[in-house]
Order: structure tokens, then sequence, then C-alpha cells
């Protein structure tokens, strides 16, 4: 789950003195949010798309607009996604500990690592239970899971203050009933609960997991 395994070499870094329109016309083929730029041959920053559509000139032009993110290569996936959600892009740049740019990676591709895991493959219920922030244990919520005869997929906090804390958690759609009232007895309270046993919804289960993990 290293950067380095997923990075992608065909999007180019530009420079300062490269031409506005060309750099639009490259972002249009490929469909991303921003273009890189580099200087002194080393990773300067990014512009996002909609500054290449306020005339043209060269990129010098728009230095003001350039914002400063990427990820080194021997990151792990997981510290993509909030650069993901905070510039609200679609790609990233990977560099080098010497700032040397080596590639990108998108949200596609981290999506399509994430689709993988059972986390977010398997159908089953997905419930977000709330319990107060003392007593929170997610080994004791597994736990009353896997004694009604169900299994733990996995979860992950979702919200959290010095009072409450609330957790989504992927299970499998057996006696569900029994682990809802379970839940109540232990003092957690489901705040949402969403049950499925058609693969149709799996796509849409997946993608929603996606999406609370970039808004943590």
């Amino acid at each position: 789950m290293f950067i380095k395994d997923y990075i992608s070499k065909d999007f180019p870094c530009f420079s300062l003195t490269d031409s506005i329109e060309s750099a639009r016309d490259t972002l249009e083929d490929f469909g991303y949010s921003h273009i890189f730029i580099k200087k002194s041959h080393h990773f300067y920053g990014a512009i996002a798309k909609d500054f290449l559509y306020e005339g043209d000139g060269i990129l010098k032009d728009l230095e003001h607009q350039i914002e400063r993110f990427a990820i080194l290569e021997d990151n792990n996936i997981m510290d993509s996604i909030r650069l993901f959600y905070t510039f609200n892009a679609n790609v990233i740049p990977v560099i080098n500990k010497n700032e040397k740019y080596l590639g990108y990676i998108t949200c596609e591709d981290i999506f399509q690592n994430f689709s993988r895991y059972p986390l977010f493959s398997e159908t089953g219920a997905i419930l977000t239970i709330e319990t107060p922030a003392r007593k929170y244990s997610m080994t004791e919520i597994a736990n009353i899971v896997e004694s009604n005869n169900s299994k733990f997929y996995g979860g992950f906090i979702t919200s959290m203050s010095d009072e409450m804390i609330q957790i989504t958690i992927k299970i499998s759609n057996e006696n569900l009933s029994s682990i809802d009232a379970t839940f109540d007895r232990y003092d957690y309270r489901i705040v949402q609960k969403y049950y499925s046993d058609e693969k149709s919804d799996l796509f849409n289960d997946r993608f929603g997991f996606f999406q609370k993990f970039i808004e943590i």
C-alpha cells in the first residue's frame, strides 16, 4: 500500500515559462483537476483547472495561484486521502525526498485499491453507532458483532468529541436484530443503518464508505 506502487508517469510537470494554453490542452486530454509546476528542477506546486481559463499567457502569470501539495513516494496510500479532500483534487503529484517530481496518483487509483478489501467488497450491513467517548472500544464493538455469529469486516471513527464518538462499521447480514439489541444493551445508540443483500447495491456501498474516509 505504498504510494510508489501506484505511480503513473504520463502526466507532465510544466515549467513557469510554458504557455497556459498548452497546459490547458493537456489538462483537458487527461481530465484532471490540477496541473503541476516545477521550478529549478524541483517540484513547485499545483494550479487548479479553473485558473487556466482566466486568460492566455505563460504559467508564471498564474504563479500567485499555485497551491503547495504533494505526497512522498514512500508514504502509505492512506496518507493521500486527506490531500484529495483538502485540495478538491482528483490527482496528486508524487515526489521524492529531494522534491523531484516522479509522477502522480489519482483518486480512482486509490478507490480501486480500497475496493478489493472486505470492508468495501463484501455485501452486508453498514451501521453508524454512537457511544460515550469514555467507554469507546473497537474491540468491544467487534465482540458484540461476532458474539451474535456475524462477521465484522471493519470500521472507522466518523465523528469524535470529548463527550461522544460515532463509529461506522461494516458487518455481514446475519442476526441483525440480535446485534441491534445487544448494542442497545451495551449503551451503544444506532444512529444510522443500511442493510442490503443485493449485489446491485455493491458499488454504492463501496463508494459511500470511500466518501466517508475522505471526509474524515
